[in-house]
């Protein structure tokens, strides 16, 4: 028995209706790319079953996910080669509007296999067939799906790799270009805004982790909105003169660690004069949730799916969006602390390099150190509680990592810091003193 949907049924005002596609379109890309193929009536004029406008359907979504038609032809070759139907997809279904955007479909096997192969591509520099898998991910997967259970998993697994020791800091650079690349293409494919109103989207000072922040841009750009993407380490000393020419309904900042979240929160300041909305989100606010409490803005929530939804409801509800003003204050404590440290952090990192002077550490790898070392307090400090930088203590073992030393010249080091803070700080300064006994006897139990 013959299957219905290859039955020639629609001539080509049906399909034109159905498609959104103009007649001069479907006959260019019958003649040049022989898709489809319909056939004929007795008079010459074609007939289109359903199968011709569901894979018509299908060209169209590669279309808008960022593929030309040569190469979205292309792709359907390939995967009907191979033996497989594009249109038996999983997320494939040809009553959907072509830009409607749902929430990220649960993980299935062929995903998880694409992700897996993806990353196999990337560790072994084959940017041909890393590309490959990404062309068949889109082919298969809506463009949310695949950036945030492909691109955004697969980095955050090679992220691990690297922090492990496992993966090269090449190899991570390389499959991060990659993703960053395919999200700027994605993104110069989006349509054009529909909605009223701007976004403002960048990072805070010193924060270098843009694919969360571009990928945002990305989810919002494909639901209508005007987005403006200001990319990484936005400074705070021009954030006035661009929120003035922007005149933005809604900034968005994304911190990743906690020197960049102490950041935000000074930027955060600056929109709360301005009267500006603010929105924040990132990795750190997920890992320290007390954070929140601290900054005067919307939390994005802690998964990326859920920040373009987040968004578009507050800029769409009933009252126009407000900047939140009520925060928990900084503690004295820490604020007295903090300005006692800043006065005296270049004595004390001299009284280290003193001490340390002998090649006991490498001159790079003790730079490194002083300077994580002292970011971090002051941002825990500035953002009210030194228990905060207990998340970040392991990036002082990954510095000794790298510069392939014993895990215990780390506490080797930290009893001479400790030494010199306690010459230089006053009483302020105690609570200092008193985190880096802290850290020393917990580098003393992880030996014994």
């Amino acid at each position: 028995m013959n299957n219905p949907n290859h039955t020639p049924t629609f001539n080509l005002k049906a399909v034109v209706q159905e498609t959104g596609l103009k007649p001069d379109t479907l006959r260019a890309w019958e003649r040049r790319y022989g898709l489809p193929q319909p056939d004929r009536t007795s008079g010459g004029h074609r007939l289109y079953s359903q199968r011709d406008i569901d894979i018509l359907k299908w060209l169209v979504v590669r279309l808008e996910e960022g593929l030309n038609i040569s190469r979205a032809v292309e792709l359907w070759s390939t995967l009907t080669e191979s033996g497989q139907d594009p249109l038996n997809s999983l997320e494939y279904n040809p009553g959907r509007s072509a830009y409607a955007i749902a929430a990220a479909a649960p993980e299935g096997e062929v995903l998880t296999n694409l992700r897996r192969e993806w990353v196999s591509a990337c560790m072994a520099f084959d940017e041909i067939k890393a590309e490959e898998i990404l062309n068949q991910a889109f082919a298969l997967y809506r463009v949310e799906t695949v950036c945030l259970e492909l691109l955004l998993k697969g980095l955050a697994q090679i992220g691990v790799g690297w922090f492990e020791g496992e993966i090269t800091v090449q190899q991570e650079h390389f499959a991060s270009e990659l993703a960053m690349r395919r999200l700027e293409t994605l993104l110069t494919a989006s349509p054009a805004p529909t909605r009223p109103g701007r976004i403002l989207i960048g990072c805070p000072p010193e924060e270098d982790h843009t694919f969360g922040p571009l990928l945002l841009t990305l989810f919002l750009r494909r639901r209508g909105w005007n987005v403006l993407y200001l990319g990484a380490d936005v400074p705070v000393d021009r954030l006035k003169a661009t929120i003035n020419t922007i005149k933005p309904n809604l900034v968005v900042l994304i911190a990743q660690q906690l020197i960049t979240a102490a950041n935000l929160l000074r930027m955060s300041r600056v929109l709360t004069a301005m009267r500006v909305p603010l929105a924040y989100g990132g990795r750190i606010f997920n890992r320290l949730p007390e954070l929140r409490a601290r900054f005067p803005g919307y939390f994005l929530g802690e998964r990326l799916d859920e920040a373009a939804p987040n968004v578009e409801q507050w800029l769409t509800a009933s009252n126009a969006l407000q900047p939140v003003t009520e925060v928990e204050p900084v503690p004295e404590l820490c604020q007295q602390a903090l300005e006692n440290y800043r006065d005296k952090q270049s004595v004390i990192e001299a009284d280290v390099w003193h001490a340390l002077g002998e090649a006991k550490l490498p001159p790079s790898c003790l730079n490194d150190n002083n300077r994580f070392l002292a970011h971090s307090v002051s941002a825990a400090l500035s953002l009210g509680d030194l228990n905060y930088l207990n998340t970040d203590v392991a990036w002082g073992e990954k510095l000794l990592y790298y510069y392939s030393l014993p895990p215990e010249m780390l506490g080797d080091y930290l009893r001479i810091y400790r030494h010199a803070a306690e010459v230089h700080l006053d009483e302020r300064g105690k609570p200092i003193l008193a985190w880096l006994d802290e850290q020393i006897e917990a580098q003393e139990e992880k030996l014994n």
